[in-house]
């Protein structure tokens, strides 16, 4: 059974920074592309940032580029976005999500992904 666990979320003020972390089990983590969505009340789902399966390619919605960072542990099978100079706007749930596959494009579309996290929350006060 696939279970992605994100935990890290939480209330902060504007400007400063969080470290989300997804636990993955149940899965060959090496072999999964993962990526982290976002969703604001009364809102789609969102892309946020992805990796590649080996971490060799990243990319990230146009909103958290040059504040966020994606990272992956393999032999943690773990993935993280770490948040830096957060802004009100960011608020919302924080999910992790895997694509299987030995992907070399990154994918940006939640129809993509294969498995999903129960989310985080994550507010920015102003």
């Amino acid at each position: 059974q696939v279970q992605l666990v994100e935990s890290g979320g939480g209330l902060v003020q504007a400007g400063g920074s969080l470290r989300l972390s997804c636990a993955a089990s149940g899965l060959s983590f090496s072999t999964y592309d993962m990526g982290w969505f976002r969703q604001a009340p009364g809102k789609e789902r969102r892309f946020v940032a992805a990796i590649t399966w080996s971490g060799g390619r990243t990319s990230y919605a146009d909103s958290v580029k040059g504040r966020f960072t994606i990272s992956r542990d393999n032999a943690k099978n773990t993935v993280y976005l770490q948040m830096n100079s957060l802004k009100p706007e960011d608020t919302a749930v924080y999910y992790c999500a895997a694509r299987y596959g030995y992907g070399t494009v990154v994918r940006t579309r939640p129809g993509e992904y294969d498995y999903w996290g129960q989310g985080t929350q994550v507010t920015v006060s102003s």
